[in-house]
């Protein structure tokens, strides 16, 4: 049934209730306390530092791996069905894994479930993305709907971030109060219950208004390889391998220092700024264009990564750090919005899942390659490797600037 609003924040809030975004806010915490749990864990039972990293990287690559599938079956059989699965089978990977860790099961094993807790994982983010969105473009006013999504995607950037700061915090407590498992045992439980809960809430139920009958889309699945979408999801990529090229190269430089404990805190000072300039970004005026948005913002923080060839102290890697910041959240929410612009009818959910996974392999790949080289080659070698990634990011935006000119409908979108 469609709904006229006269505004777009207070209409997608009566739309979609404030239930929903506590619900999806809280049942996208376990998926953050996964890879740091896990880490935790293996380090705690087995004693090895490297089984741990190669542990965390298995969650991601299961993610990686799996995510667009299930956001694919998402949209071919709504988003309730497949989260009830999920919530089911990635809870009891998580025991499940615990208890293989504790016991005498061999390393190769362990490496397999931590994939089955990655490839099990309930896409909360990128599903609440798509779910928003499609309320956006089903019920509201055509007039509003730009800004509207582009306030959603930024909402949903800074909430992301905000959960990736406070589940390491939320695991970091479990475990030193409780005992290493029970960051697992409690992301578990969370599990069950909000990705339960955002499974069941009513939302859930017209997620694929575009399917037919028997689940079909009115798209080609070639449509997901239009260049238009594919240089978003490299654009992504460049911002998920900043993300891991930047907290392991923080890392190497604080513990230069003697104060390795204390990259997270300094890795904070971007992440605030990061979420607040997300949040901000809703607030841009139209005429200020996604395609223009992302060339600026992405430009800002290339720059911002050109400052760590001459950081020297804690002082300036903070300076740099805060400058980043101002440029990665705005990029951010600009990819996602495009990403939903440029989604195929009826493959929304597999489009932000695409996304998603773009964030994840790119950290993942990121994080292994700027160990490898600080371990090496030296911090030095490693705080090129950000400036790698935004490179990457940047070189994507400009050619988004020109497919979008080709098709200026989207340029605006």
């Amino acid at each position: 049934m469609t709904q006229t609003h006269t505004t777009s924040d207070s209409s997608l809030l009566r739309t979609a209730g404030l239930p929903y975004f506590l619900i999806a806010f809280v049942a996208r915490l376990p998926f953050a306390m996964m890879v740091v749990g896990v880490l935790t864990v293996v380090v705690s039972s087995r004693g090895s530092l490297s089984l741990g990293g190669l542990t965390s990287a298995a969650v991601g690559l299961g993610t990686a791996c799996f995510g667009p599938l299930l956001g694919a079956a998402a949209d071919r059989f709504g988003q309730r069905r497949v989260l009830l699965v999920l919530a089911v089978g990635n809870s009891a990977m998580l025991l499940l894994f615990t208890a293989v860790v504790y016991g005498a099961a061999p390393d190769a094993l362990v490496l397999l479930t931590a994939i089955g807790i990655g490839a099990t994982a309930p896409q909360v983010a990128p599903l609440s993305r798509s779910r928003l969105v499609t309320m956006i473009t089903e019920r509201m006013p055509e007039s509003v709907r730009t800004r509207t999504i582009s306030g959603t995607m930024a909402y949903e950037s800074a909430a992301d971030e905000t959960v990736f700061v406070f589940g390491p915090f939320l695991v970091g407590i479990l475990a030193s109060a409780i005992a290493p498992w029970a960051p697992l045992v409690g992301a578990a439980v969370l599990t069950i219950v909000f990705v339960g809960a955002f499974a069941l809430h009513p939302s859930a139920a017209t997620i694929s208004p575009h399917r037919d009958e028997h689940g079909r889309a009115p798209s080609s699945a070639s449509e997901l390889f239009d260049p238009r979408l594919l240089v978003v999801v490299v654009g992504i990529l460049g911002v998920g391998m900043f993300f891991g090229t930047m907290l392991t190269s923080l890392t190497s430089f604080m513990a230069d220092r003697g104060a390795a404990e204390q990259a997270g805190l300094l890795y904070g000072v971007m992440g605030v700024g990061s979420a607040a300039l997300a949040l901000g970004v809703a607030w841009l005026p139209a005429r200020f264009s996604l395609r223009a948005r992302w060339l600026v913002f992405s430009g800002i923080l290339l720059a911002g990564t050109l400052l760590l060839l001459v950081v020297d102290s804690p002082v300036t890697m903070m300076l740099a750090l805060a400058v980043m910041g101002i440029g990665i959240g705005p990029t951010l929410v600009t990819q996602y919005s495009f990403g939903a612009a440029r989604s195929p009818l009826g493959r929304s959910a597999t489009v932000m899942t695409m996304l998603g996974s773009g964030v994840v392999v790119g950290q993942s790949i990121g994080a292994a390659v700027a160990g490898e080289v600080a371990e090496s080659g030296g911090t030095a070698m490693a705080l090129v490797l950000p400036l790698v990634a935004a490179s990457v990011a940047f070189a994507a935006g400009a050619a988004n600037w020109w497919l979008s000119a080709a098709r200026p409908r989207v340029a605006s979108a």
